[in-house]
């Protein structure tokens, strides 16, 4: 009788995906691809059409007009990869704003205004994302409500802009560093530094996995046992604390408190997320297309000026750029639920 052969269990042998499977594997990169294809043909356009489009100042300028909305941007980009959405970041960057002119006019040292222009910021967070997860209330409504108390406490601090003196506020902008025509301000870092942590956060954190979980599906990410609740919630005190990081670097570049700043910028800060490809759906997206969208936002602006169109121009450009990436999303996410 032949003795039976012991069949060793068959070892499967994984082979890593190279960058290009990768790539293709991830749908999400498309529309960021999208916008930094679309940002590097308007540069390439602004210089075959004025010739001096592309230069170190010029392209500097593109950071230090627009530090603020890329703080903005960072912070959005949490709500909406969770399925929220937050309409109150323009408000509450011109209440932080007018508080911390307010309070430096009176004399308040600034070590002391500055946490409080951040932490009022988060306050304002902290109440949106309990009104949406523990009573239910949409996030547009919520937000909503809480862009029109913002206003309002903007005109209860003072109907007039109040300007700001301090040497350490002004120096965030007034400083450049940098050689050979190319420099960047001190609020230029932070943008950079706020853009830096969150793609940290969301990349290589579990609370950064949770918030895409519970924008991809919140009931799967309930079965898993994530932290749902507190997810929600964090993901507004992120967008608020950068609304207060916002405010701070506006009144900067500014040099003044007003009531009336940030009227639409809440929609310019949505509009960039999506552009630099996160979904409004939630559950896909990234940090750094957030920074790219804000760049075409910026892009567009520069180009409104040297044709010397009217303003109107920019608000129609970036409609149009919304509609086809709401559209290009769309058909990825079809695609995407076929396969």
């Amino acid at each position: 009788m032949s003795a039976t052969p012991i069949l060793e269990p068959t070892r499967t042998v994984r082979v890593a995906p190279t960058w290009r499977h990768r790539l293709r594997n991830k749908a999400s990169w498309a529309p960021v691809l999208a916008a930094v294809t679309i940002l590097i043909l308007m540069l390439a356009a602004g210089q075959a059409y004025f010739g001096v489009f592309v230069t170190p100042r010029i392209l500097s300028s593109l950071f230090v007009d627009n530090a603020y909305l890329i703080v903005l941007a960072a912070g959005m980009t949490f709500v909406i990869l969770s399925g929220g959405i937050d309409l109150s970041v323009g408000a509450v960057m011109a209440f932080t704003g007018i508080l911390g002119a307010k309070l430096l006019a009176a004399g308040i040292p600034t070590p002391l205004v500055i946490p409080l222009m951040i932490v009022a910021g988060a306050l304002f967070g902290l109440t949106i994302g309990v009104m949406v997860h523990y009573f239910d209330v949409q996030p547009f409504i919520a937000s909503l409500a809480a862009m029109f108390l913002a206003r309002g406490l903007c005109f209860v601090v003072s109907l007039e802009a109040i300007q700001v003196k301090e040497p350490a506020v002004l120096w965030l902008q007034s400083t450049k560093l940098g050689s050979g025509g190319w420099y960047i301000t001190p609020t230029v870092i932070i943008a950079l530094l706020v853009v830096a942590v969150a793609i940290w956060v969301l990349g290589y954190t579990r609370f950064g996995r949770t918030v895409y979980a519970v924008g991809g599906n919140q009931q799967s990410a309930l079965l898993m046992g994530l932290p749902v609740a507190r997810t929600r919630v964090l993901v507004y005190v992120i967008s608020g604390t950068c609304a207060g990081i916002a405010g701070l670097l506006f009144t900067s570049y500014t040099a003044a408190g007003y009531s009336l700043n940030g009227i639409g910028t809440e929609l310019d800060t949505i509009a960039a997320v999506v552009i630099g490809g996160t979904l409004l759906t939630g559950g896909s997206g990234y940090v750094i297309g957030s920074l790219v969208g804000v760049l075409v936002y910026g892009v567009i602006k520069v180009s409104i000026t040297f044709l010397g169109a009217d303003a109107s121009w920019t608000r129609i450009t970036i409609g149009i750029l919304l509609l086809a990436f709401v559209v290009v999303q769309r058909l990825i996410v079809a695609r995407t639920s076929r396969k």
